[in-house]
Formats: C-alpha cells, structure tokens, sequence
C-alpha cells in the first residue's frame, strides 16, 4: 500500500503565507511525477503546480510568482510554499503521484486533501 499524507493547511489572512507537505509512504519502488491540485466548492479540480516526469516545474498561471514547489526525494515529499495568498486560493489541496509500487506496476495516487482558508 502506498499513501499520500498532507499536512499544513489551515486559516491565514490574506497576503499571508502557508507551506504545504506531503509525505509519501508505503511500499514505494520509486516516484515519477509529483504535484499538487485544488478544488473550490463547485469547481472543478485543477493543477496548482507539479514536477513533470522530467523533474520540470509547471505552475498554474494563477500563481506564478506566488507559490513554489519543491521535492525532497530522499523522503518523498514534495513541498508547496504559498506566498502572498488571496481569497480566491481558498481550497482543497491534494497530492498527486505516479508512483512505481513494490509490485513493480505504475499506479497514481492521491492524498486525503488539506483544507487551506485565506480571509480577507
């Protein structure tokens, strides 16, 4: 079994700051792509930011400038920094993975989403 744990959401004032992890465990032979996604109420699930399969960045454009993500694979975590936060940031986040199980098969996998709130 593989999961996803994040952690470090949580209430911040606007133009505030939070940091996002998610923490990879399980029977993991290795990890390929790795990011993270939102979700508003009554929206639609959408990349925030994520490392594609040739350890390249991708950041939504909304923020560009604002977020930066990082990777630590000795402990296969990936990292959101969330920087001058707005209301409309307000959201869900998950983890997202590709991850080559000890059964040796490539599987996606999510983690259980961490509740981020920016007031305005």
């Amino acid at each position: 079994q593989v999961q996803l744990v994040e952690s470090g959401g949580g209430l911040v004032q606007a133009g505030g700051s939070l940091r996002l992890s998610c923490a990879a465990s399980g029977r993991i032979f290795s990890i390929n792509t790795m990011g993270w996604y939102r979700q508003a109420p009554g929206k639609q699930r959408e990349l925030v930011a994520g490392f594609n399969s040739g350890g390249n960045t991708n950041y939504a454009d909304s923020v560009k400038g604002r977020f930066t993500i990082s990777r630590d694979n000795a402990k296969n975590t990936v990292y959101l920094q969330m920087n001058s936060l707005k209301p409309e940031d307000t959201a869900v986040y998950y983890c997202n993975a590709d991850v080559l199980n000890s059964d040796y098969v490539w599987l996606n996998y999510w983690g259980q989403g961490t509740q981020v709130t920016v007031s305005s």
